[in-house]
């Protein structure tokens, strides 16, 4: 059995990315860190140049729908958002040590992210459809809220009522390798 999960790359498929918090700290517990991760994301996004499919931001965890980026692979565009909020949360989390001067935090107070990721290729429209419904309904599932519409932290509500959100989705014409259509 391998250490490494089996990835595949290269097949212009939608991958569906989950990342949970080290030892499921509630790192995005709060409206304010799940709206930076929102931010990192989309920095990430016009970086990287991908489709994102859907997404999200739970308070222990993330779900990402998005195509191949046109730079790097999945797997870059993961450590890149990951990198990205960790770097700006620790710091936030290292000032506020500072000022309170503060032992240690508890064990792992240094990491944000659990170190591998879950990647899962989407080969059907059945199961993009599938993953979407997935992760619109987790927020309900948790109990943090009654109905999905209620979670501003999902696409959700860009699929329900086309309203924009933090992150841009499904602008499948900037993505210039072939993808299937949003509506298959």
């Amino acid at each position: 059995m391998p250490n490494h999960p089996q990835r595949y790359y290269g097949t212009k498929e939608l991958h569906f990315l989950t990342c949970s918090c080290y030892h499921r700290q509630p790192w995005l517990a709060s409206s304010q860190r799940r709206d930076l991760f929102l931010t990192v994301f989309e920095e990430v996004r016009l970086r990287y140049a991908f489709v994102v499919v859907g997404y999200v931001v739970m308070p222990d965890h993330i779900h990402l729908l998005i195509s191949e980026p046109e730079k790097g692979d999945p797997s870059r565009v993961m450590q890149a958002i990951n990198q990205g909020f960790s770097r700006r949360v620790l710091k936030a989390v290292r000032k506020r040590r500072a000022a309170t001067q503060q032992e240690r935090f508890a064990d792992g107070a240094d990491h944000v992210w659990q170190r591998r990721f879950y990647d899962y290729n989407l080969w059907t429209a059945r199961k993009r459809i599938e993953k979407l419904q997935y992760m619109h309904r987790n927020p309900v599932v948790r109990g943090l809220v009654q109905e999905p519409e209620q979670w501003p932290w999902s696409s959700y509500r860009s699929y329900a009522f086309g309203e924009a959100g933090a992150v841009r989705l499904n602008q499948w014409g900037e993505a210039k390798m072939k993808m299937p259509s949003p509506a298959a």
